[in-house]
């Protein structure tokens, strides 16, 4: 009896060892697919860091270029605004030490009207040499054209050679029947090569000393062409815009056309554009051989200057 007690106390034991392993084994499976999964999470969270810091390192770079091109271009700016205001201070340097030169040495209008009562310009049309009447400080001309009247103010301390030659051209009468020969849109107008090929031919060799540039090349202003140093004859041009960027060539303006004026100005025919060989307009040397002949059979559109007058 006692052994068969012991037999089932055996069996007994063995059982639950067998239901105990039963039960660790779906303990084991999960714990070890616990373990894939808490691997799989910590491989996400890595890849997941590792791209987070590449975006970072990416955008800290982009940062710096957009730094480093905004810091650029505030350079270009700072130094293109410098340049501006140091060609700016130039003019009004000149401009102020030729109006007082102007005011120590230049003669009275009075005086100027006596010395000029003296000069006889009879021929001068043909013989530059003879139109050396000396301008008023200041003086108003009236320019009637093809499409109306505009009044130019010259300011001789701005310009004195230019305002001479400028007074002596009107006296004298040169501006008859004067072509505007090159109109460039937004530019300027350009007129004053003579009609007639003989005066012409006399006023191209009458080559005046250059003035300092005083005043800028703003729209309005009426300024001689030049070809280099001291090279300016009769050929002159009214700004349409601001054409700040002749001063530092040399182009001194003489005299500003109002707003009124500057109407008339801007209707003048511009169809042709720049003169050849660079454009469909007139082509210079001809105009120098051939005169307005020339013109009126090519270039029908064209406006003229009919005289031009001082009134005051």
């Amino acid at each position: 009896m006692k052994n068969v007690t012991i037999a089932i106390a055996t069996l007994s034991c063995l059982m639950a060892l067998t239901a105990c392993g039963k039960a660790k084994a779906p303990a084991a499976a999960a714990m070890e697919k616990a373990g894939e999964a808490a691997t799989k999470a910590g491989e996400a969270a890595k890849a997941a860091a590792d791209e987070g810091r590449e975006k970072a390192v990416n955008a800290a770079e982009a940062a710096k270029r957009a730094a480093a091109v905004a810091q650029t271009e505030a350079a270009k700016t700072a130094a293109v605004a410098a340049e501006g205001a140091r060609k700016t201070a130039e003019v009004a340097r000149a401009g102020a030490a030729a109006t007082a030169e102007a005011a120590k040495i230049g003669p009275t209008a009075a005086e100027t009207a006596a010395a000029n009562a003296k000069i006889d310009v009879t021929g001068a049309l043909k013989d530059p040499s003879k139109a050396v009447l000396t301008a008023p400080p200041t003086y108003k001309a009236k320019v009637t054209t093809s499409k109306g009247e505009f009044i130019v103010t010259v300011t001789r301390s701005w310009a004195p050679r230019g305002a001479d030659r400028f007074y002596n051209l009107v006296k004298v009468g040169f501006f008859q029947d004067i072509a505007v020969f090159r109109v460039i849109s937004g530019f300027m107008a350009q007129f004053g090569i003579h009609g007639d090929p003989a005066v012409g031919a006399a006023w191209k060799q009458a080559r005046m000393a250059d003035d300092p540039v005083t005043q800028s090349n703003t729209r309005g202003m009426l300024t001689f062409a030049t070809a280099g140093p001291n090279t300016r004859t009769t050929q002159m041009f009214i700004n349409f815009s601001n054409n700040a960027n002749l001063d530092r060539m040399g182009f001194a303006p003489i005299g500003l056309i109002d707003d009124a004026g500057m109407k008339v100005v801007d209707s003048i025919y511009s169809g042709y554009g720049e003169g050849a060989p660079r454009g469909q307009g007139p082509y210079q040397g001809r105009l120098q051989a051939e005169g307005n002949t020339y013109l009126k059979a090519e270039f029908a559109k064209l406006d003229y200057i009919k005289s031009v007058e001082i009134v005051e």
